[in-house]
């Protein structure tokens, strides 16, 4: 009886598939689980299919003129085999049976492994029930419901003419704004079938003042999931003018002297720098590579007793909430530090498999040409115990940071961040603009420093590049104070 439920290796080519090609839903359990059947009767120890339909719009304003729209369409699909703890990726703009079938065949040949011979036995693997959370969640009326051309460009145009209104000595006023509609459905060899919608959307504003000598560049982003109606209830007005103010007290602001200060870090992006110092060395591809220092340090303190720190798909609307990673597994809380003692890594299929540390639904990738690989979602230092007025009153003289820009971070945590608007503190209180800042540091180092966490958690978006391509990700923190850095300057 059980023979007559399988397939025979050489009746493959006659097969007929009848997959919906304008969505992915159940139509594709049967190929999908043929094929991967067939790579298991290959010899392969895991097989995991990614297939992407994306729908991609952005849009640029300078000064008065709309200067881009750029769209983007792209429908693929990727493989991968894994044999032992060896794995390879192959990916295919051709999502019939024939051309996954074909991408299969080359990611086996790779591993060094065949199809089976025209007589062998070819089960088809039990998927389970679609997990469908695009139907679940009513995201397949996502997209016709989101801005169009027109509405975008009238958007950004009255956002830079806000701009004009509210800032002086302007140089240059740009208004950008992207869409991000992807669908995805995984299926792979131990039942996993599961298929999602995401809709991603930023806008944000860049202005650039100069005044003689003296020149400032400020910017400022919002980001969202799930919202279709998110550029149409955008605050262009408030955001022009928190902007606006800023760019005019950094552009006369005083060269802060170098030197090693407490600081006060602001919540919301100034997240940014325990994401970027800290978080990707809780990666499982850090500890495959070893460029971790915390590779051995679980259940150790590797930070301040006052800090503690998550990682998690579920915050609602924040830039990197998903309700499944892309290996299919549904989103979850993961706590990475619990004041001051390292809990958990953050690991993907192929991170688990390498490194032992189980998987937290990490498994991220920029699209289908990318195998998924370890990465942070909504990652975020936790609401403390102090009031923001409490974090100041403890500094004698030191620098607040208000507004991080840009930085670099080396393999095994170094970093170096710029300030975009920084201020003295002096006896606990906030004095005059400071320009010209840097804050350098490392991540082992700092993060016995932050002393301080206030009440006032509040995330931010952000793109966060590494080895599975740009994806969206939130950064976040309360106000936090950290005891001594080095802070360049002249």
């Amino acid at each position: 009886m059980l023979i007559d439920t399988l397939l025979l290796s050489k009746q493959l080519p006659n097969l007929q598939y009848s997959s919906t090609q304008e969505r992915f839903d159940e139509t594709w359990e049967a190929p999908l689980a043929t094929l991967l059947g067939l790579g298991r009767a290959a010899g392969a120890d895991f097989i995991e299919f990614f297939l992407e339909r994306v729908n991609y719009i952005s849009s640029l304003a300078e000064d008065d003129t709309i200067t881009s729209i750029t769209p983007r369409l792209s429908t693929g699909a990727g493989v991968r085999v894994f044999l032992g703890k060896a794995d390879c990726y192959v990916t295919t703009n051709d999502l019939s049976f024939t051309g996954l079938k074909s991408a299969l065949e080359k990611a086996l040949g790779i591993m060094g492994l065949q199809l089976p011979a025209p007589n062998a036995f070819v089960p088809e693997i039990n998927l389970e029930l679609l997990r469908d959370y695009a139907t679940k969640r009513g995201k397949d009326g996502w997209l016709p419901l989101c801005s169009s051309i027109r509405e975008m460009g009238e958007v950004l145009l009255d956002g830079t003419a806000k701009l004009q209104k509210t800032a002086s000595h302007i140089q240059s006023r740009r208004a950008t704004y992207f869409r991000d509609w992807q669908e995805v459905l995984v299926a792979a060899s131990d039942g996993t079938f599961a298929r999602d919608i995401r809709l991603t959307q930023s806008v944000g504003f860049n202005l650039l003042c100069a005044d003689g000598a003296n020149r400032t560049s400020i910017a400022e982003r919002a980001g969202n999931t799930s919202d279709p109606n998110f550029l149409r209830s955008w605050n262009y007005h408030e955001s022009a003018e928190h902007i606006s103010e800023s760019a005019g007290k950094m552009l006369y602001a005083d060269y802060v002297e170098s030197g090693n200060y407490p600081i006060v870090m602001a919540n919301h992006f100034g997240g940014v720098i325990f994401h970027e110092a800290c978080g990707h060395l809780l990666e499982t591809t850090q500890i495959e590579r070893n460029t971790t220092p915390f590779i051995d340090k679980k259940g150790e303190k590797i930070a301040h007793e006052s800090l503690t720190a998550w990682d998690e798909g579920r915050s609602e609307n924040a830039f990197g909430t998903i309700d499944m990673d892309d290996e299919g597994m549904p989103a979850q809380r993961t706590l990475l530090i619990e004041k001051g003692v390292l809990k958990n890594f953050l690991a993907d299929r192929a991170g688990s498999v390498r490194t032992g540390h189980p998987r937290t639904g990490s498994g991220r990738r920029q699209g289908f040409t990318f195998a998924a690989a370890s990465r942070m979602r909504n990652t975020y230092i936790a609401t403390g115990e102090y009031s923001v007025d409490d974090v100041f009153a403890s500094v004698e003289k030191g620098i607040y940071c208000k507004k991080m820009g840009g930085g670099s971070v080396g393999a095994t945590g170094q970093f170096n961040f710029g300030v975009d608007e920084a201020y003295l503190i002096e006896n606990g209180k906030v004095t005059k603009p400071l320009k010209g800042a840097t804050l350098i540091g490392e991540a082992k180092e700092i993060m016995n420093k932050i002393s301080m966490c206030s009440q006032d958690l509040s995330l931010a978006p952000g793109f966060c590049g590494s080895v599975s391509g740009s994806i969206y990700t939130t950064v976040g923190q309360p106000h936090i104070k950290v005891d001594s850095i080095t802070v360049g300057g002249r």
